[in-house]
């Protein structure tokens, strides 16, 4: 006797028809009532009487069939019986970082890892701010670090960390100097990295630059931070970067120098966005994003 007589039998017990039953297994007639007479002789008990018009099923029949039910019903739940005894299946959660991501906002991401290893392997993916929020719209990404500000439909937003700007000028220029005012500047012609490589964020610089009378401008066909400081090294034009970003100068690359400024204070935003749907409590994610949510708001370690 296999599995698959109890299925025909119980898909014709229950049908009350070796027609309808058929149709049920997708399968023609004569073998369905071919496997049953094999069942039958098998037990050595009719299971069903029948005749052109009529199926019922005998006394035998009415007993196998909660029994057949039962040994159905625990064959089909093997694979999930086998999923329960292994523990929960971890799944790929891909979390968008952008460059530059504060050596914080790093150390937070890998707590998040570490911290929701038994549910999820989180991997991490690079890209811009503007690449990455796609991705999580699209279903991509599960959540992603991204600068800020952003304004998209369906999408949740958890500000995170704020991070104060600076000029990046010439070393020869204003070496000495502990701050910088736009005014000193509008002689100077700011250069950036590639379109597309900033956050929306520099735009809005770039309005408050020409308003400040700096109206010369450069956009570099490459987007890392190194090129724009190299040309700045030559002199007459000067960037904005991370006022952090001065700290890292390596020796030998004093070219430059990154100073505060005196007459605006620039910050950038750095913020952790996932889909709404995705973190209800019935959304697939709903675990993750709770998780990151406590792991990212925690007050940081003041030593």
């Amino acid at each position: 006797m296999e599995i698959f007589h109890l299925r025909y039998f119980v898909a014709v017990a229950e049908n009350l028809s070796f027609s309808r039953a058929a149709r049920q297994l997708h399968m023609a007639t004569s073998p369905l009532s071919q496997r049953i007479r094999d069942l039958e002789r098998e037990l050595d008990q009719r299971l069903f009487d029948r005749d052109s018009h009529h199926v019922a099923l005998t006394r035998a029949g009415t007993a196998l069939l909660p029994v057949a039910k039962d040994v159905l019903g625990r064959f089909d739940d093997i694979p999930w019986q086998l999923r329960r005894a292994l523990g929960p299946e971890r799944r790929a959660a891909y979390v968008g970082v952008v460059p530059a991501l504060h050596p914080q906002l790093r150390g937070r991401l890998g707590q998040l890892e570490a911290r929701c290893a038994e549910e999820f392997d989180v991997k991490r993916w690079p890209g811009n701010s503007g690449n990455l929020l796609s991705a999580v719209q699209r279903g991509d990404l599960a959540m992603a670090l991204v600068h800020l500000p952003v304004h998209a439909e369906g999408i949740e937003v958890l500000e995170l960390l704020h991070e104060p700007l600076g000029a990046l000028l010439p070393a020869a220029a204003f070496d000495g100097q502990s701050s910088v005012s736009l005014s000193e500047l509008t002689e100077y012609t700011y250069v950036t990295s590639a379109p597309g490589t900033l956050p929306t964020y520099f735009d809005q610089l770039k309005v408050r630059l020409k308003a400040a009378g700096i109206h010369k401008e450069i956009n570099l066909n490459i987007g890392d931070y190194a090129s724009v400081r190299e040309i700045v090294a030559n002199g007459s034009v000067f960037g904005i970067t991370l006022l952090s970003a001065g700290e890292r100068e390596e020796e030998g690359q004093a070219a430059s120098v990154v100073l505060p400024f005196r007459d605006f204070s620039p910050a950038l935003a750095t913020g952790l966005v996932w889909r709404r749907d995705r973190a209800e409590p019935d959304g697939d994610l709903h675990g993750l994003v709770r998780e990151a949510g406590a792991v990212f708001s925690a007050p940081s370690d003041p030593r």
